[in-house]
C-alpha cells in the first residue's frame, strides 16, 4: 500500500497532464495559423479534443481545460481583454453535453462510432455557440458570431479524429474510477504484473 496514491492525487496529476498538452499544442497550433498561415480563413484548435477527453475522465473538471484552452487561445493570438471572456467563458458551454454523455455512458464511444462522432461534434459545437453568444453581448455582429463556428470547421476534423483514436486505447477514454478500480481488480486476480 506504501507505493498507492489517492485518488484526488491521481486526479490532480492527470489534469495537470492533460492541461500541460493543452497549453503546449494549443499554442503551437495558434502560432502556426498566426505565422506560418496568417491569410488562411480557417483555424484548428485542440481545445475541443483535450476538453471532451477529460470529461469522460473526470466529468464536470473538464470546465478547468475548457477556460485555460480560451486563455492559451487568446494569449498566444495575442487577442483583446474582451476576448478571454467571450473564450475561456464561451468553452464552458461544451460541458452542455456532460448529461448526454452520461446518458449514452462512456462505453458508447468505444462501442458506437456514430456516438462517437456526434459526442466530439456536439462538444465543440456547443463551445463554438458559447463563443458566438457571448461575442453578441460585447457587441459583434450577427455574422461575426457565426464566424466562430464557420472558420473553426477544421476543429471539427480534427476532434473527431482525436476522440476516436483516443477511445481505442485502453484507459485513455474511460471515466478514470472505473479504470483505476478496473487496473486494481485485475491486480488481485493476478493479472496485472
Amino acid at each position: 500500500m506504501q507505493g498507492r496514491i489517492t485518488i484526488e492525487k491521481y486526479r490532480a496529476i492527470d489534469l495537470s497532464l492533460f492541461a500541460l498538452i493543452l497549453i503546449v499544442f494549443e499554442t503551437v497550433i495558434v502560432r502556426a495559423s498566426t505565422q506560418w498561415f496568417p491569410q488562411e480563413a480557417w483555424t484548428v484548435s485542440a481545445v475541443a479534443a483535450v476538453m471532451a477527453i477529460v470529461m469522460v475522465r473526470w466529468g464536470a473538471w473538464a470546465g478547468i481545460h475548457a477556460v485555460l484552452g480560451g486563455i492559451v487561445f487568446v494569449l498566444a493570438s495575442r487577442g483583446s481583454g474582451s476576448q478571454f471572456v467571450i473564450y475561456g467563458l464561451g468553452n464552458l458551454a461544451g460541458l452542455a453535453v456532460l448529461p448526454l454523455l452520461k446518458m449514452w455512458g462512456w462505453r458508447k464511444l468505444h462501442d458506437t462510432v456514430l456516438v462517437n462522432f456526434l459526442y466530439g461534434a456536439l462538444t465543440l459545437l456547443a463551445m463554438q455557440v458559447g463563443r458566438g453568444l457571448l461575442s453578441l453581448a460585447f457587441g459583434a455582429s450577427l455574422n461575426g458570431a457565426l464566424g466562430f463556428i464557420t472558420t473553426d470547421a477544421v476543429s471539427y476534423i480534427f476532434t473527431l479524429v482525436i476522440i476516436w483514436i483516443m477511445a481505442r486505447l485502453d484507459g485513455m477514454l474511460e471515466d478514470q474510477r472505473h479504470y483505476l478500480k478496473r487496473l486494481n481488480e485485475q491486480e488481485k486476480e493476478g493479472g496485472f504484473q
